[in-house]
């Protein structure tokens, strides 16, 4: 995997980038470097990338913004990494869309560890979905997974990264509530009493991605207990 495996470095500390290129290459992965957002954003435009190492604080421009940019038009895992430990950025940075948070210092061989867990996961997922869409069935509502995402009659409905792996698992269990931790794991994140709540404003987004085609009700909520989809009246 790791020889055909291509990662984007967005930092413009170049010996925080040198260390970590050292060990990606080492371990056999291809690794280009950008020390300003401008320029990864230009290159993953018009290239195909397995994972992006983002710094939030660039010179020319906001971690955060050029991370909803990348989202408009790719779901590779995004890993971020900033120098401030403070808890609203790490809930801000996985509201947005991306799968992981590092905070420096920290260890090359920690991070190598996280990329591989990353990509792993990126290419089990896409495995599932493929083989989902090869089956050629209709979801409840209409609803089809395309690329990372949902459509109903052929309009994308532009969700997230998380917000998919989120509306994915609802539907794909629609048998069961789903309580805030275990949509928390199905989207690829810690499963920590201090993000619970943030399934609530991904929910929320999920809804209002739903709406215009009159399927919002459909994500429905149990009290006390979690969420489910369900095309019933109940």
């Amino acid at each position: 995997m790791n020889a055909k495996a291509t990662i984007v470095i967005i930092e413009d500390e170049s010996t925080i980038a040198e260390n970590l290129i050292h060990v990606l290459e080492k371990d056999g992965f291809k690794v280009c470097w950008f020390p300003t957002g401008e320029q990864g954003l230009a290159f993953l435009t018009e290239n195909i990338v397995d994972l992006l190492v983002l710094d939030v604080g660039l010179p020319d421009v906001n971690g955060f913004e050029l991370c909803k940019t990348i989202r408009d038009f790719s779901d590779l895992p995004i890993i971020f990494l900033t120098a401030r430990n403070d808890e609203i950025d790490r809930v801000v940075g996985l509201e947005i869309g991306a799968d992981d948070y590092v905070t420096k210092p920290f260890s090359p061989r920690e991070m190598l560890a996280r990329i591989k867990l990353r990509i792993k996961r990126a290419i089990k997922h896409s495995t599932v979905v493929e083989n989902k869409q090869a089956i050629e069935y209709p979801l409840n509502g209409g609803l089809q997974p395309l690329n990372f995402d949902y459509s109903v009659d052929g309009q994308m409905l532009g969700l997230t990264a998380v917000e998919f792996k989120i509306l994915n698992k609802l539907i794909n269990d629609s048998a069961n509530i789903l309580s805030r931790e275990q949509l928390l794991v199905a989207a690829d994140l810690a499963p920590s009493a201090a993000y619970e709540r943030n399934i609530d404003s991904h929910i929320k987004a999920i809804r209002c991605k739903l709406k215009p085609f009159e399927l919002s009700e459909f994500v429905k909520t149990k009290r006390g207990f979690g969420y489910f989809y369900s095309e019933k009246l109940v």
